[in-house]
């Protein structure tokens, strides 16, 4: 939110903007929403602690169900994505502006697309990026290698996984609650961007489901993701100090990456995760161009052309791939399906990181047309990862069959270490890549972090506005989860944790289909009324005629929900369109 000064006849206003123009909790549902996550959380930690054999055996037999019976359901869902993204790219609904007709981009180009880029995949790439062209450089399908006699498979799966379709599942979900936050003046909750589409009599309890799914999702997420950025980055020291890894390495990096962490959050998005994820841009670029020049530079300025041309002739018998063969019979286990492995997992990943993704994303893109969003969220990072994994992975595959399939070894045995023995064998500047990779690996996943904290904050704390100390309570919270698993678990519980919260997308997949109907729902019956609520929840004159039908969050939380005629009038003028 933007907070605005503005002087007439002599005195001062102030106002937030969005006004807020949505539904105060009851303090019932205000009190679930806070204390029930927790208590939820340390039940999960308890049983998978307690008895991890049981635990991940459940999970598995889960993953093996939601893989056998819906891959279909994960495809059909990654294709609305798509089409409701190019939908809102080509239509009239494209020049409706986040933030309403006069709102402007709070950020600039680099650092917005390098803090969206940072909150999305700059984590995930590092350690992907290598790890999947070498484990799938054998065993794909629609490309497979036989046809070609190349490893181009690997590297189209991989653009396909971390490119266009995975981002348009990220923006699908940010633009839904963008216009609700920015526009109609809803908190920056998926309750207020879902249950409008409800009926009346469901709207509150399926609110507080809502809410308590995506606070689950991404206090899990994020701690678990903390546990292997952990790994990651105790593996790159090892890679060029020798130390040996283990639980005191970890618990050391955990507490250093929370340090950094909540300092990047006390300070906010503008001094704090801005600053980080535009040095993470550069570094990256220094990375990638130094791998490039002193790599094999023909050979991966040839393999990117070709597998490029690839991708592009593949990505609609890829993104339509459902692998029928085992969908029509009842599998033992989801190893038995390749989807399983890949496409399935990583669409649940991608579903359930979308709480803080998309709920960030949203957050720093107000003041930008629907179109400029779709394709700065899309387009432009979808190139960028393809370019990344187009270097970094094609020289893996380089270095792989110069070493008679050394980093296949290092990353069957290791996946987190794929991209250190990859970078270990780029001649001159190997060493110096090795300290930049390792950088990395820790300032992705802080502004993961931070980005995270900041969704999360919304959440629970919506509609009042949550202050830095109560983020840096939020990152310290979640450094805690990732220390009780690692340390009273180790690795395996870690990755049990991981993996059931990625089965938890499966639920969390049916709240997004709905969140995106209303939208489209939203977007079809917009009315010139729409037009004037969005001006009046932007307006930041508190003392113009008819502004003073707004309230602040503050306000608007001190308030008893019959006392606010904001909130039925929002709520009466959200069907709008066609501008």
């Amino acid at each position: 939110m933007k907070k605005t000064d503005h002087a007439a006849d002599g005195a001062t206003g102030s106002v937030d903007v969005p006004r807020f123009r949505g539904r105060n909790l009851p303090a019932l549902d205000r009190a679930v929403i806070t204390v029930l996550p927790p208590v939820l959380i340390v039940a999960v930690l308890v049983v998978v602690t307690l008895n991890p054999d049981g635990a991940a055996e459940s999970i598995s037999a889960a993953r093996t169900f939601v893989t056998g019976k819906f891959t279909w359901l994960f495809v059909l869902y990654s294709l609305v994505a798509v089409a409701v993204c190019v939908w809102l790219v080509f239509s009239r609904i494209g020049t409706v502006r986040l933030g309403g007709p006069d709102a402007r981009p709070e950020h600039g180009k680099f650092a917005w697309y390098s803090m969206l880029f940072a909150c999305g995949q700059g984590i995930g790439l590092i350690f992907w990026s290598v790890a999947e062209p070498i484990l799938l450089r054998d065993d794909n399908p629609v490309v497979p290698a036989e046809q070609t006699g190349e490893a181009d498979g690997a590297m189209v799966w991989s653009y396909f996984h971390w490119g266009f379709t995975a981002w348009a599942m990220y923006c699908v979900v940010a633009v839904c609650l963008a216009y609700s936050h920015h526009n109609l003046g809803k908190t920056l909750t998926f309750r207020e961007a879902t249950v409008d589409i409800l009926p009346k009599w469901s709207q509150r309890g399926a609110g507080v489901v809502v809410e308590l799914l995506a606070i689950i999702a991404t206090v899990l997420g994020l701690a678990t993701s903390f546990g292997f950025a952990a790994l990651q980055f105790s593996s790159g020291l090892a890679s060029f100090t020798g130390l040996s890894t283990g639980p005191g390495i970890w618990l050391l990096v955990i507490l250093g990456l929370a340090g950094l962490t909540a300092v990047s959050a006390f300070f906010g998005i503008n001094k704090g995760m801005k600053r980080i994820s535009e040095t993470n841009s550069v570094l990256s670029i220094v990375l990638l161009v130094a791998v490039l020049v002193f790599g094999p530079t023909i050979f991966l300025i040839s393999n990117i052309t070709q597998t490029f041309g690839s991708f592009f002739a593949n990505f609609l018998a890829m993104s339509f791939w459902t692998d029928s063969g085992t969908a029509g019979q009842d599998i033992a286990t989801w190893q038995d399906s390749w989807n399983g492995w890949w496409t399935v997992f990583i669409w649940c990943w991608v579903i359930a990181f979308s709480p803080f993704v998309a709920g960030f994303i949203a957050r720093i893109s107000r003041g930008r047309t629907i179109r400029e969003f779709v394709i700065g969220v899309t387009v432009v990072p979808s190139l960028i990862v393809m370019v990344w994994i187009g270097v970094i992975g094609s020289a893996a595959l380089h270095y792989d069959d110069r070493r008679d399939r050394g980093i296949s070894a290092a990353v069957a045995a290791d996946t987190s270490s794929g991209l250190f023995v990859m970078l270990e064998s780029v001649p001159v500047v190997g060493s110096l890549l090795l300290v930049v990779a390792t950088v990395l690996v820790a300032t992705y996943y802080v502004t993961s972090l931070d980005s995270g904290a900041h969704a999360l904050a919304e959440f629970v704390s919506a509609p009042r506005k949550a202050g830095p100390f109560f983020r840096v309570v939020l990152v310290a919270s979640i450094a805690a989860v990732a220390v009780t698993l690692l340390t009273l678990g180790g690795t395996a519980v870690v990755d049990t944790v991981q993996t059931g919260t990625i089965i938890g997308a499966f639920p969390f997949s049916f709240v997004i289909l709905l969140m995106i109907a209303n939208l489209v729902r939203r977007l079809l019956t917009r009315t010139p009324e729409t037009v004037r609520l969005e001006r009046e929840v932007n307006d930041p004159t508190p003392d113009v005629p008819g502004a003073d039908r707004g309230t602040t969050a503050e306000q608007a939380a001190a308030e008893p929900v019959e006392r606010q005629p904001a909130v039925e009038a929002g709520r009466e003028a959200e069907p709008l369109p066609q501008t």
